[in-house]
Protein backbone atom coordinates (compact mmCIF):
# COMPACT_ATOMS: atom_id res chain seq x y z
CA UNK A 1 0.00 0.00 0.00
CA UNK A 2 1.29 3.46 -0.94
CA UNK A 3 0.36 6.56 1.05
CA UNK A 4 1.02 10.20 0.24
CA UNK A 5 2.89 11.99 3.01
CA UNK A 6 3.72 15.66 3.52
CA UNK A 7 6.06 17.06 6.17
CA UNK A 8 5.41 20.65 7.24
CA UNK A 9 7.35 22.91 9.60
CA UNK A 10 4.71 24.60 11.76
CA UNK A 11 4.80 27.93 13.62
CA UNK A 12 7.59 29.25 11.42
CA UNK A 13 8.01 30.86 8.01
CA UNK A 14 11.28 29.09 7.19
CA UNK A 15 12.33 25.47 6.91
CA UNK A 16 14.47 23.88 9.62
CA UNK A 17 12.64 25.86 12.31
CA UNK A 18 9.34 25.50 14.12
CA UNK A 19 7.96 22.02 14.71
CA UNK A 20 7.83 19.46 11.89
CA UNK A 21 4.74 17.29 11.52
CA UNK A 22 3.85 14.63 8.99
CA UNK A 23 0.37 14.67 7.44
CA UNK A 24 -1.30 11.64 5.83
CA UNK A 25 -4.81 11.77 4.34
CA UNK A 26 -6.64 8.47 3.81
CA UNK A 27 -10.14 7.47 2.71
CA UNK A 28 -10.69 5.50 5.91
CA UNK A 29 -8.79 4.90 9.12
CA UNK A 30 -5.75 2.70 8.91
CA UNK A 31 -5.37 0.12 11.70
CA UNK A 32 -4.21 1.75 14.93
CA UNK A 33 -1.06 -0.38 15.07
CA UNK A 34 -0.11 0.69 11.55
CA UNK A 35 -0.63 4.38 12.31
CA UNK A 36 1.54 4.02 15.41
CA UNK A 37 4.24 2.23 13.42
CA UNK A 38 4.24 4.94 10.77
CA UNK A 39 4.54 7.63 13.45
CA UNK A 40 7.42 5.77 15.07
CA UNK A 41 9.16 5.39 11.70
CA UNK A 42 8.68 9.09 10.93
CA UNK A 43 10.17 9.90 14.35
CA UNK A 44 8.66 13.39 14.38
CA UNK A 45 6.84 14.98 17.31
CA UNK A 46 3.55 14.05 15.63
CA UNK A 47 2.11 12.41 12.57
CA UNK A 48 -1.45 13.51 11.81
CA UNK A 49 -3.87 11.18 10.06
CA UNK A 50 -6.94 12.67 8.36
CA UNK A 51 -10.13 11.14 6.98
CA UNK A 52 -12.65 13.24 5.03
CA UNK A 53 -16.02 13.25 6.82
CA UNK A 54 -17.88 15.74 4.61
CA UNK A 55 -17.03 18.78 2.54
CA UNK A 56 -14.29 20.78 4.31
CA UNK A 57 -14.63 18.66 7.46
CA UNK A 58 -12.02 16.08 8.44
CA UNK A 59 -11.65 13.61 11.24
CA UNK A 60 -8.17 13.91 12.72
CA UNK A 61 -5.95 11.78 14.95
CA UNK A 62 -2.42 12.50 16.17
CA UNK A 63 0.36 10.05 16.96
CA UNK A 64 3.74 10.70 18.57
CA UNK A 65 6.50 8.12 18.08
CA UNK A 66 5.38 6.56 21.39
CA UNK A 67 1.61 6.84 21.61
CA UNK A 68 -1.59 8.40 20.30
CA UNK A 69 -2.03 11.99 21.53
CA UNK A 70 -5.38 13.51 22.52
CA UNK A 71 -4.65 16.94 21.04
CA UNK A 72 -1.82 18.43 18.97
CA UNK A 73 -1.81 22.03 17.83
CA UNK A 74 1.21 22.14 15.52
CA UNK A 75 0.10 19.03 13.60
CA UNK A 76 -3.36 20.59 13.24
CA UNK A 77 -1.69 23.66 11.75
CA UNK A 78 0.36 21.44 9.44
CA UNK A 79 -2.75 19.50 8.40
CA UNK A 80 -4.65 22.69 7.57
CA UNK A 81 -1.67 23.98 5.61
CA UNK A 82 -1.66 20.79 3.48
CA UNK A 83 -5.43 20.91 2.88
CA UNK A 84 -5.47 24.61 2.00
CA UNK A 85 -2.65 24.00 -0.50
CA UNK A 86 -4.54 21.11 -2.08
CA UNK A 87 -7.79 23.09 -2.18
CA UNK A 88 -6.94 26.76 -2.87
CA UNK A 89 -10.62 27.73 -2.93
CA UNK A 90 -11.02 26.80 0.74
CA UNK A 91 -10.59 29.44 3.44
CA UNK A 92 -12.10 27.48 6.35
CA UNK A 93 -11.74 23.86 7.47
CA UNK A 94 -13.21 21.98 10.39
CA UNK A 95 -11.48 19.13 12.18
CA UNK A 96 -13.20 16.70 14.51
CA UNK A 97 -11.25 14.90 17.23
CA UNK A 98 -12.60 12.62 19.92
CA UNK A 99 -10.88 14.28 22.88
CA UNK A 100 -11.35 17.96 21.98
CA UNK A 101 -14.41 18.00 19.74
CA UNK A 102 -14.71 20.27 16.71
CA UNK A 103 -11.85 22.59 15.77
CA UNK A 104 -12.36 25.47 13.34
CA UNK A 105 -9.38 26.59 11.24
CA UNK A 106 -9.20 29.58 8.90
CA UNK A 107 -6.70 30.84 6.35
CA UNK A 108 -6.25 34.55 7.00
CA UNK A 109 -5.51 37.26 4.43
CA UNK A 110 -2.02 37.63 5.90
CA UNK A 111 -1.30 34.01 5.10
CA UNK A 112 -1.33 32.81 8.69
CA UNK A 113 -3.47 29.87 9.73
CA UNK A 114 -5.84 30.65 12.60
CA UNK A 115 -7.11 27.86 14.85
CA UNK A 116 -9.90 27.96 17.42
CA UNK A 117 -9.19 25.67 20.37
CA UNK A 118 -10.83 25.05 23.76
CA UNK A 119 -9.56 27.23 26.61
CA UNK A 120 -7.63 24.89 28.95
CA UNK A 121 -6.51 27.42 31.57
CA UNK A 122 -4.60 25.64 34.36
CA UNK A 123 -5.23 26.00 38.08
CA UNK A 124 -2.60 26.76 40.69
CA UNK A 125 -1.59 23.84 42.89
CA UNK A 126 -0.19 24.10 46.42
CA UNK A 127 1.30 20.61 46.77
CA UNK A 128 4.02 20.13 44.15
CA UNK A 129 4.75 16.49 43.23
CA UNK A 130 8.14 15.24 44.38
CA UNK A 131 8.89 13.86 40.91
CA UNK A 132 8.39 17.34 39.45
CA UNK A 133 10.77 18.92 41.95
CA UNK A 134 13.30 16.16 41.37
CA UNK A 135 12.90 16.40 37.61
CA UNK A 136 13.94 20.07 37.27
CA UNK A 137 17.26 21.60 38.28
CA UNK A 138 15.69 24.96 39.23
CA UNK A 139 12.88 25.13 41.83
CA UNK A 140 9.57 26.58 40.59
CA UNK A 141 8.20 29.93 41.71
CA UNK A 142 4.62 28.72 41.15
CA UNK A 143 3.11 25.59 39.64
CA UNK A 144 -0.21 25.27 37.81
CA UNK A 145 -1.85 22.21 36.30
CA UNK A 146 -4.42 21.24 33.69
CA UNK A 147 -5.32 17.95 32.04
CA UNK A 148 -2.22 18.08 29.82
CA UNK A 149 0.70 19.26 31.91
CA UNK A 150 2.24 20.93 34.92
CA UNK A 151 2.98 24.63 34.30
CA UNK A 152 6.17 25.70 36.07
CA UNK A 153 6.59 29.46 36.48
CA UNK A 154 10.07 30.96 36.62
CA UNK A 155 11.14 34.55 37.29
CA UNK A 156 13.61 34.93 34.43
CA UNK A 157 14.35 33.84 30.89
CA UNK A 158 17.73 32.57 32.04
CA UNK A 159 15.95 30.04 34.26
CA UNK A 160 13.69 28.86 31.44
CA UNK A 161 16.60 28.59 29.01
CA UNK A 162 19.08 26.93 31.37
CA UNK A 163 16.91 24.54 33.39
CA UNK A 164 18.07 20.94 33.22
CA UNK A 165 15.68 18.02 33.51
CA UNK A 166 15.78 14.47 34.76
CA UNK A 167 13.65 12.55 32.29
CA UNK A 168 13.34 9.51 34.56
CA UNK A 169 11.71 11.66 37.23
CA UNK A 170 9.48 13.50 34.77
CA UNK A 171 8.31 10.21 33.28
CA UNK A 172 6.79 9.37 36.67
CA UNK A 173 4.32 12.23 36.18
CA UNK A 174 2.61 10.38 33.32
CA UNK A 175 0.13 11.11 31.79
CA UNK A 176 1.07 14.74 32.48
CA UNK A 177 3.95 16.55 30.80
CA UNK A 178 5.82 19.66 31.97
CA UNK A 179 6.05 23.19 30.56
CA UNK A 180 8.39 25.82 32.01
CA UNK A 181 7.55 29.45 31.31
CA UNK A 182 8.19 33.06 32.27
CA UNK A 183 7.32 36.57 31.20
CA UNK A 184 9.39 37.57 28.19
CA UNK A 185 12.24 40.00 28.64
CA UNK A 186 12.07 40.86 24.92
CA UNK A 187 9.78 43.55 23.53
CA UNK A 188 8.82 41.16 20.72
CA UNK A 189 7.04 38.58 22.91
CA UNK A 190 4.80 38.49 25.96
CA UNK A 191 5.96 35.15 27.36
CA UNK A 192 8.31 32.30 26.51
CA UNK A 193 8.23 28.60 27.29
CA UNK A 194 9.82 25.18 26.83
CA UNK A 195 7.89 21.91 26.81
CA UNK A 196 9.19 18.58 28.12
CA UNK A 197 7.29 15.38 27.41
CA UNK A 198 9.35 12.27 28.16
CA UNK A 199 6.16 10.53 29.31
CA UNK A 200 4.36 10.86 25.99
CA UNK A 201 6.58 11.87 23.10
CA UNK A 202 10.27 11.88 23.80
CA UNK A 203 12.46 14.67 25.12
CA UNK A 204 11.73 18.35 24.39
CA UNK A 205 9.05 19.34 21.90
CA UNK A 206 10.15 22.10 19.46
CA UNK A 207 6.84 24.04 19.40
CA UNK A 208 3.64 22.92 21.12
CA UNK A 209 0.39 24.48 19.98
CA UNK A 210 -1.81 22.58 22.41
CA UNK A 211 0.00 23.75 25.54
CA UNK A 212 -0.64 27.37 24.54
CA UNK A 213 -4.36 26.81 25.10
CA UNK A 214 -3.30 26.75 28.75
CA UNK A 215 -0.31 29.11 28.62
CA UNK A 216 -2.17 31.93 26.85
CA UNK A 217 -5.03 32.23 29.38
CA UNK A 218 -2.55 31.85 32.25
CA UNK A 219 -0.43 34.75 31.00
CA UNK A 220 -3.48 36.73 29.89
CA UNK A 221 -4.55 36.79 33.53
CA UNK A 222 -1.07 37.51 34.89
CA UNK A 223 -0.35 40.27 32.35
CA UNK A 224 -3.87 41.72 32.10
CA UNK A 225 -4.17 41.41 28.32
CA UNK A 226 -5.97 39.01 25.97
CA UNK A 227 -3.79 39.32 22.86
CA UNK A 228 -0.35 37.82 23.31
CA UNK A 229 2.68 36.81 21.27
CA UNK A 230 4.46 33.70 22.51
CA UNK A 231 7.88 32.27 21.74
CA UNK A 232 8.70 28.63 22.42
CA UNK A 233 12.42 28.68 23.13
CA UNK A 234 13.52 25.28 21.86
CA UNK A 235 16.56 24.84 19.61
CA UNK A 236 14.30 25.22 16.56
CA UNK A 237 12.04 27.89 18.06
CA UNK A 238 8.54 28.96 17.10
CA UNK A 239 6.20 31.96 17.31
CA UNK A 240 2.50 31.78 18.17
CA UNK A 241 -0.08 34.56 18.15
CA UNK A 242 -2.73 34.00 20.82
CA UNK A 243 -6.13 35.56 21.47
CA UNK A 244 -7.94 34.53 24.65
CA UNK A 245 -11.72 34.58 25.12
CA UNK A 246 -13.92 33.04 27.79
CA UNK A 247 -14.01 29.48 26.47
CA UNK A 248 -11.73 29.55 23.42
CA UNK A 249 -8.12 30.33 22.61
CA UNK A 250 -7.38 31.43 19.05
CA UNK A 251 -3.86 30.45 18.03
CA UNK A 252 -2.34 31.61 14.75
CA UNK A 253 0.92 30.81 13.03
CA UNK A 254 2.78 30.32 9.80
CA UNK A 255 3.88 27.08 8.19
CA UNK A 256 6.14 25.96 5.36
CA UNK A 257 6.36 22.68 3.47
CA UNK A 258 9.58 20.72 3.81
CA UNK A 259 8.84 17.41 2.07
CA UNK A 260 6.21 15.61 0.01
CA UNK A 261 6.41 12.02 -1.13
CA UNK A 262 5.06 8.49 -0.89
CA UNK A 263 5.55 5.85 1.75
CA UNK A 264 5.09 2.13 1.16
CA UNK A 265 3.66 0.01 3.95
Amino acid sequence: MELEITVVDAFTDSVFAGNPAAVIVTEQWLPDALMQSIAAENNLSETAFLVLAEVATYLIRWFSPLTEIDFCGHATLASAFVLFNKNPELTRIKFSAQAVGELSVEKTQSGQIQMSFPNTKPEKIEIIPEHLLAGLSIPPVDVYCNAQAYFVIYESESAVLSVQRNNESLQQLKPLDVVVTCRSESKHYDFISRYFWPANGGDEDPVTGSIHTGLAPLWAERLGKNELIAYQASKRGGVLSCLVSDDRVIISGNAVQYLSGTITV
